[in-house]
């Protein structure tokens, strides 16, 4: 018989409606991506882990996506350290593509826009809200899709694991936080994004997985 603690040492592992979570994490993963690449041209800031990554970004000769990658990498280790069972298809999903489809639809901008049009007063301001929107409601998605985190999002519950007095909400904000720092003394640029994703991503986040997670229970057997 197994220990309760080997039960927890699971990873890459298939929940009832596998299917339906796979197109969850994978439409979750890539509406962030998506977004993130608009968060990036609008120049107000990105959410505090990609700005870390752009941050570092600044002083290598290394695309956002790989530097992203990398800065994953680095709080990958933790997870496989402290809890492998957060590990997942969602965790590969994320860590390893969400920077490359971020650099994928910047060079569509590029491609696409004239050169001064995320410059224009207008439409940053048009675009800010709806952005966001995408952004949470992308992260929302993967996340309750229960295929694993990226580590990025991994380590706030771990450590809620260990400090179970402390509010998960106060946690993950001290995890934006920080990471909002790091990215500001690597000199990447903070700004209204920033902020309004380090204090209302994980409240957010936690408003919606109740509502998506409708979409993954299980069916209710029907009364004869």
């Amino acid at each position: 018989m197994k220990s309760a603690k080997n039960e927890k040492k699971k990873w890459f592992a298939r929940p009832p409606k596998f299917k339906t979570r796979m197109i969850m994490m994978i439409i979750g993963v890539t509406l962030q991506g998506f977004g993130l690449s608009l968060l990036r041209q609008l120049d107000w800031g990105t959410d505090p882990c990609s700005l870390l990554t752009q941050g570092v970004e600044s002083h290598v000769p290394l695309s956002f996506g790989t530097c992203q990658l990398l800065c994953h990498l680095v709080t990958f280790a933790f997870v496989l350290r402290f809890d492998i069972s957060y590990i997942g298809f969602g965790t590969v999903g994320n860590m390893v593509c969400l920077g490359y489809i971020s650099d994928f639809f910047s060079w569509i901008w590029r491609l696409a826009l004239p050169e001064d049009f995320f410059s224009r007063t207008a439409v940053r301001w048009g675009l800010l809200l709806p952005t966001l929107a995408v952004f949470i409601v992308g992260a929302a998605t993967y996340m309750c899709a229960g295929l694993g985190s990226s580590p990025y999002d991994a380590l706030p519950f771990i450590l809620s694991n260990h400090f179970k007095k402390v509010p998960f909400k106060a946690i993950r904000m001290a995890w934006d936080v920080a990471f909002m720092l790091g990215g500001i003394l690597l000199g990447a640029k903070a700004g209204i994004v920033t902020v309004a994703v380090a204090f209302f991503l994980g409240p957010v986040i936690s408003l919606l997985q109740r509502v998506l997670e409708v979409f993954l229970r299980a069916d209710t057997p029907k009364v004869a």
